[in-house]
């Protein structure tokens, strides 16, 4: 590339954020520059900094809390942490625009589709009436939104995901920018429509001729896209090369890591026992209502017909998108939703009982969230959470209850010492091991894991998946694992049910299915995740 290819110069870019008196530097020394029409990803986990330096370009980080010691960042001649506020703001959303993270808390929930997209015309372009209606409805259009004009007075929570993912994509292409940043644009999103997310950046990318950087922890999404690659870690850049050189040949050793940091192995080789939970033709469907007098016009079928047979020590994998029904049935097999049809529990019929009958058997019927920041109550201390379920059980005196707590968390690989302390203090994999030693403690049968993995870095998502193997090895635990990252999936299923719509279009053992898919849907779901036989692992 020549110097006159060079659209952004960053050099020796340092970020500080200031408490205080206390000074805690997350950027240190970073330097790359983005090419015109290129693709640049800058991945890593959790706290590399990655985002930080993306968010320096606009200056979007919480100044003055935050700082630049050092560095400077080139842009047509000027240095964007120098440029004054009128001046940058002319840039920002204009030349240089950005799509985030999450579409839902980016997007504000009491203005329309059409409403966002039209402020961005305004400001920058000067468009009002029907000439920013008609932008609005070409730039819907061009990022995929299905009958465009049917969306402009919808509201944000009207659409899926997907959809609102490609609005925010639509806003930031309104004044056809030289450069977009995607700071992790699918990581909330099903690995199918991920792959439509993708396919639409890239496409844009080609027709328009601007620059991408791209921030991602996901190295199946960088393989696809980028160009070249810049290895994040502890704020300094690790690794820089083309993509194509640094996943052949990778040089760090940190680069190493996260390229063999997708989970892997086998499932647990526990021998099957008897059926621990059976469901037969289980039903969820909630009644639409309309008209004056409420009455049921049709039905939504969450779940639709689903049976299995999961015996005691093995693991079923539930997958599918978002909507699929997955969590509505591991719900409901629990008997935390109402439901029609059988469910036996270690030979015990649940659907015929009341919410007081069920409540003895809890204990044997333990759950793992997704969120583990959003399960843990932030005022109780870790050995609060984990004895919680002890305390409500009455098992054992006080005196063998926080002996029961120090037990599982050594269970967990976590310092029985950390009790003592809050949730707020531990890392994301630290929560999502206090959850699972919250559900150990009470020596259950079964575990439903409901996405326990989804807000994890691959590495640490790997422990995690090496940790339930284990835990299901030594006391011969059954798991319900609902999820819709099919690496994990594989790693720990033993059984395999595949829904969409409610219902199951694939069901079977894990192994055979990742082998041999059958149906299309499932074939879909494993291309996109790049899991397909004959695609890259």
């Amino acid at each position: 590339m020549t110097r006159s290819d060079t659209l952004i110069e960053v050099r020796d870019l340092a970020v500080e954020f200031v408490n205080g008196d206390s000074r805690q530097r997350v950027v240190e020394g970073v330097s790359f520059d983005i090419h015109r029409g290129e693709t640049l990803a800058l991945v890593g986990e959790s706290g590399s900094g990655k985002s930080v330096t993306a968010h320096s370009i606009l200056r979007l980080l919480p100044y003055p809390l935050a700082q630049h010691p050092s560095g400077s960042i080139q842009y047509a001649g000027q240095d964007l942490l120098k440029l004054g506020e009128n001046k940058l703001r002319g840039i920002r959303g204009n030349r240089i625009a950005m799509v985030f993270q999450e579409p839902m808390t980016s997007l504000n929930p009491l203005h329309s589709i059409e409403k966002q997209i039209n402020e961005v015309l305004a400001l920058h372009k000067g468009l009002s009436g029907k000439a920013a209606t008609a932008r609005t409805l070409e730039l819907l259009g061009l990022v995929g939104i299905p009958e465009p004009h049917k969306r402009l007075k919808a509201y944000p929570h009207e659409l899926s995901g997907g959809q609102r993912q490609r609005v925010m994509i639509a806003m930031a292409l309104a004044n056809e920018p030289e450069l977009l940043i995607a700071d992790e644009p699918t990581t909330a999103l099903d690995v199918t429509v991920q792959l439509k997310i993708l396919e639409l950046l890239k496409d844009l990318q080609a027709r328009l001729g601007m620059a991408l950087l791209l921030i991602s922890h996901d190295l199946n999404l960088v393989r696809r896209i980028a160009h070249r690659v810049c290895v994040m870690q502890h704020g300094k850049i690790v690794e820089q090369a083309s993509c194509e050189q640094l996943f052949r040949a990778p040089q760090h050793p940190y680069t190493q890591e996260l390229l063999g940091a997708e989970p892997s192995g086998e499932p647990v080789a526990n021998p099957a026992g008897e059926p621990l939970l059976e469901v037969d033709d289980l039903r969820v469907w909630f009644p639409i209502k309309k008209g004056l007098l409420r009455r049921t016009v049709d039905h939504v079928k969450a779940v639709d017909g689903i049976n299995f047979s999961l015996p005691q020590g093995q693991t079923l994998g539930i997958v599918g998108e978002s909507g699929s029904g997955k969590s509505t049935l591991g719900l409901a097999i629990l008997r935390l939703i109402g439901s029609q049809g059988a469910i036996r529990f270690q030979g015990q019929a649940l659907d015929g009982m009341t919410q007081q009958q069920v409540r003895p058997l809890r204990r044997q019927m333990q759950v793992v969230f997704q969120d583990p920041f959003g399960s843990l109550s932030p005022r109780m201390t870790v050995g609060m959470i984990v004895g919680e379920g002890l305390r409500i059980h009455r098992m054992g005196t006080e005196a063998e209850q926080e002996q029961a707590i120090i037990d599982a968390l050594v269970e967990v690989d976590l310092d029985p010492d950390t009790r003592h302390r809050y949730p707020h203090e531990f890392s994301g994999g630290q929560r999502q091991r206090i959850a699972i030693a919250r559900a150990l403690v009470l020596k259950p049968a079964l575990i439903l894991l409901d996405e326990p993995t989804s807000a994890l870095d691959r590495t640490v998502q790997r422990q995690v998946v090496e940790l339930l193997r284990s835990l299901q090895a030594k006391y011969n635990l059954t798991y319900l694992f609902i999820s819709h990252d099919l690496a994990v999936v594989r790693a720990i299923s033993h059984q395999l049910i595949v829904v969409k719509e409610g219902q199951a279009v694939e069901q079977g053992s894990a192994a055979a299915i990742f082998a041999a898919p059958q149906h299309i849907y499932t074939q879909q779901l494993l291309e996109a995740a790049l899991l397909a036989p004959g695609t890259a692992d």
